[in-house]
């Protein structure tokens, strides 16, 4: 299996909306897809009357991408996406509607007194590609690049129980420890984990 991580670009914005049009990523996503729109990095009361609809959404997604509001890698199966996962600067991501209605609770006071944190707020692997570790690919090419981008952790927000991709798409706790994270905070049903990934 030949898997090739990509940085999501202005360039990808197709391929990215089509991956969301034809993937199963949530319980309710032959109904409502999301295209991870609600964690642009977009004040959410600004822009929740274009999103309304799902042709409004996808719209939205792809001047997101291009406008480079919405971030994060694509993994790619054979020219064929297999997976995303959206990684953002957190304190760019603060007024969006992920952040507002899911993670509220967070401490966010790294932002005033300048460390740089990457979050990361979701995955979407294909059902065919799950559990062939196409999430840990993504988690690591995110570390990586954040070394190289000059930010000091990259933050997760796992919920503590994990029940199933669909439900929980911020990934299982698992994920972040194998790959080097540890607690850093929790709230009631959340763990965020934190790596330590600036050069000294």
């Amino acid at each position: 299996m030949n898997i090739t991580i990509c940085k999501l670009t202005p360039e990808l914005a197709e391929d990215y909306v089509r991956f969301f049009d034809t993937t199963p990523h949530w319980y309710d996503s032959d109904k409502n897809k999301c295209y991870c729109v609600p964690y642009c990095n977009d004040d959410y009361e600004v822009i929740k009357s274009l999103v309304t609809s799902e042709e409004g959404k996808r719209n939205y997604a792809i001047q997101c991408v291009k406008g480079g509001n919405l971030q994060g890698y694509l993994a790619y199966c054979d020219n064929k996406i297999a997976g995303w996962c959206n990684a953002n600067t957190k304190s760019d991501c603060l007024k969006c509607y992920g952040w507002t209605r899911c993670l509220g609770s967070i401490p966010t006071e790294e932002s005033t007194i300048g460390i740089k944190v990457k979050s990361v707020f979701c995955f979407v692997i294909a059902p065919e590609m799950r559990r062939k570790g196409i999430a840990t690919l993504l988690l690591e090419h995110v570390c990586q690049d954040a070394v190289q981008d000059g930010f000091d952790f990259v933050e997760a927000y796992p919920e503590k129980i994990f029940i199933n991709e669909c439900e929980d798409y911020m990934g299982p706790v698992e994920l972040y420890r194998k790959s080097g994270f540890s607690v850093y905070y929790e709230t009631e049903q959340k763990f965020v984990m934190r790596k330590p990934v600036k050069i000294i």
